[in-house]
């Protein structure tokens, strides 16, 4: 296996009613686990999103009502979701812009702070964007010479990533090996490290205000030096839910 792993990749993928986060639900999801020796562990769920699943979402991953009706709830499903990627950097397709920022506002949505802030993260859509810019099933054909029928099928979907992550690495020889490195091509780093985009990364992969009088200030910095401000912001600022979150799990580190 051309991947240099310290700890397994979890490749994971959702089904979703759309795709506004915060608003939308989930109705499937699947991990695939790359370990350090090559094999893989899979997993994978329905989920009920307790609310009707739109015609148009139906005609793309094919779930409906009905397929759903008896399926766990998020809240049901989360414990074994997150322990299937404990101990995991992650990897998915469209997953920096899509399944991470989705995922970690619903399992806000069910009382669960899911901190993603010191996880690497690879997508394949932005490897294979920057070398040949389409999609998941012409990837496939591309670089494994075969159709993906499975798509928009989460379990398919992922595994189909899985396999073409790998095939970009054996294809691609001036593509980084290690995950950190990986990640850092694909700008995991430059994504926000909540949903909604109030907080960002700085260089040295500190979480940051991205607004205000503060802007580009590390949460860390703000706490020590104008605590009355940091209070401000988590008690009046009216912030979601998401992003006060990851303030406190920082915060939280400065008092320990």
């Amino acid at each position: 296996m051309n991947l240099q792993l310290e700890r397994p990749l979890a490749v994971f993928d959702l089904e979703t009613t759309g795709i506004k986060v915060g608003q939308d639900r989930i109705v499937q999801v699947a991990v695939v686990r790359i370990l350090p020796d090559g094999s893989r562990e899979k997993w994978q769920s329905l989920v009920n999103p307790e609310m009707p699943i739109p015609a148009e979402a139906t005609a793309v991953h094919g779930i409906s009502d009905a397929d759903v009706s008896d399926a766990p709830v998020l809240s049901e499903v989360a414990d074994e979701l997150l322990a299937q990627m404990k101990d995991c950097d992650l990897c998915g397709f469209n997953v920096l812009r899509f399944d991470l920022p989705f995922l970690s506002e619903e399992l806000y949505r069910v009382g669960i702070t899911w901190d993603t802030t010191a996880i690497r993260v690879v997508d394949a859509l932005r490897i294979y964007h920057h070398f040949e810019r389409r999609d998941l099933s012409a990837a496939a054909r591309f670089y494994l010479d075969q159709e993906h029928g499975g798509a928009h099928n989460a379990l398919a979907d992922v595994e189909m990533t899985a396999d073409v992550l790998l095939a970009q690495l054996d294809r691609y020889a001036d593509l980084p090996k290690d995950v950190a490195a990986l990640g850092e091509f694909c700008g995991d780093r430059k994504r926000a490290p909540d949903a909604a985009g109030k907080l960002l990364f700085d260089d040295h992969g500190n979480v940051c205000l991205s607004f205000g009088k503060y802007k580009g200030w590390t949460i860390e910095n703000i706490g020590r030096n104008d605590p009355g401000y940091m209070q401000w912001l988590m008690t009046k600022a009216e912030l979601p839910g998401s992003t006060m979150a990851v303030m406190k799990n920082i915060l939280a580190d400065i008092q320990t």
